[in-house]
């Protein structure tokens, strides 16, 4: 793993100093090493980690990717069903491949050859099984180089990432953490309230979460008055951060650098920008900013032909980030290279050097002959006023083949249809504006939270009292 070696450092040369805390309890630099070192006799070729966040997670992890050794972390929300399955796949995995030698046998704390894999990743797909990836430890070198120079990640830094470890975003903020000799903190579950309390008497400086996160405790926080002066930076990612999320974030955190980037767990860090302090943003666009250090960006059609600029197409990337492939679930699509170039299929443009995040291809709207794009629709209702969220998506239509509806969930006050259209008139090209709005009383996600256009399609076609049409 690309960060035991720097553990051996800063335990050498600060063992006392605080290198993770979970829920109040840390472990020193020094007390971190010994504990890992001491679990890397017994760890197996490869490891799978199932468990909450804890100080045990981040030693564990430590332990498991010592020498050749690798690791796959599961979420242990998952149905057991699933786990097993999961651990099952990768045993088989185990017995194909060539026993480990050299440095996979250590029994120390040590790092394993660069282009060795160390991490096993899972990523959803279509199936029920999530797919697997593979990743090198030079690849997240790379990354925690780019990642520590664009956020501008300090050893004097505290930053808290309240999510789960098993998600991809939170450890990969623990490994960079330690890479960087920074402390890393985080909670055994998120809990507004227990985030506000590090906040207000750990002096976290830095904060890595979800758009969702980011809101509840921005909003909540300025309502209980929770003093966010000492936060320096925001790292935000899953989505594009819609109006009212940014301004309550803020309004709480005015010191903070609000950072939003495009990324994959395939890819790693494609795109990005920060917002600096009193810097007003531009509501309602798709830009999501400038390549990372290290990152080049094309846009080319489903042949790997490029597209002319301000043409939308295939987001590609060339870097040394990109992950090795998929171990099982690779349908031809997930992962596509073009002569070097990769894609996972998400859609945009650049423009000026500023990459434009539009969506994956399978959620375009083709209505009248015109391609929209749902997230660039949500984007726009997000920054009218009186609106809390916002999601689009096409519905059939004898006539054009599809036309473009939108729903809101309105934040106090409500919203009206009126309000809605005059607030996106400028933001939206004609043939891209929404033909019908409803409100909703929720979002309509799956039972894995996830915003879920076609379950608001059955709303509307089935009459559901969670979608009122508005006139």
């Amino acid at each position: 793993m690309p960060f035991l070696d720097r553990l051996q450092r800063w335990a050498g040369e600060r063992p006392d100093s605080t290198a993770v805390v979970v829920a109040g309890q840390g472990l020193s630099w020094e007390q971190l090493r010994d504990a890992a070192a001491a679990l890397v006799p017994a760890a197996p070729a490869v490891t799978v980690v199932s468990e909450a966040n804890s100080l045990h997670f981040a030693v564990s992890f430590a332990a498991s990717v010592a020498g050749e050794r690798q690791c796959a972390v599961l979420d242990p929300t998952w149905p057991q069903q699933l786990q097993d399955s999961i651990t099952e796949r990768i045993a088989e995995t185990v017995r194909r491949a060539a026993p480990v030698t050299g440095h996979g046998r250590t029994d120390e704390l040590i790092d394993g050859p660069p282009d060795a894999p160390f991490l096993i990743g899972l990523t959803s797909g279509t199936t029920s099984v999530p797919k697997a990836f593979t990743r090198t430890r030079r690849s997240w070198q790379v990354s925690f180089d780019a990642s520590i120079e664009f956020f501008g990640l300090t050893p004097e830094d505290r930053t808290l990432a309240p999510g789960p470890l098993a998600a991809s975003l939170n450890l990969y903020a623990l490994a960079e953490c330690l890479y960087a000799g920074s402390e890393f903190h985080t909670l055994p579950k998120f809990d507004v309230g227990d985030v506000h309390a590090a906040v207000s008497h750990d002096g976290i400086t830095r904060l890595v979460l979800i758009p969702t996160m980011l809101r509840l405790l921005s909003e909540r926080g300025l309502a209980g008055g929770v003093d966010a002066s000492g936060i320096r930076s925001i790292i935000c990612a899953g989505s594009k951060l819609d109006a009212r999320t940014l301004d309550a974030a803020r309004r709480w955190a005015p010191n903070a650098t609000i950072f939003e980037y495009y990324g994959a767990s395939e890819l790693s860090f494609v795109a990005g920008a920060g917002l600096q302090p009193g810097q007003r943003p531009r509501l309602g666009g798709t830009g999501i900013g400038k390549p990372f250090p290290g990152v080049e960006i094309r846009i080319l059609d489903g042949a790997g032909a490029a597209v002319p600029e301000g043409s939308d197409g295939n987001i590609c990337v060339r870097s040394g980030m990109v992950s090795e492939g998929y171990l099982w679930g690779d349908d031809g699509q997930a992962l596509q290279c073009f002569d070097g170039w990769y894609t996972v299929g998400d859609q945009g443009y650049l423009s000026g050097g500023t990459l434009h995040l539009l969506g994956r291809r399978s959620d375009m709207i083709i209505t009248a002959g015109t391609n929209v794009y749902p997230h660039e629709v949500e984007l726009a209702l997000a920054s009218v006023p009186g609106v809390a969220s916002a999601v689009a998506a096409g519905l059939a239509d004898d006539l054009r083949g599809q036309r473009v509806v939108a729903a809101v969930v309105p934040s106090h006050g409500g919203v009206t249809a009126m309000q809605l259209r005059a607030g996106v008139e400028d933001v939206l090209a004609r043939d891209k504006r929404p033909l019908e709005y409803f409100a909703l009383t929720e979002l309509p996600l799956t039972d894995r939270g996830k915003l879920s256009r076609q379950l608001l399609l059955d709303w509307i076609t089935g009459h559901d009292p969670r979608a009122r049409r508005l006139g």
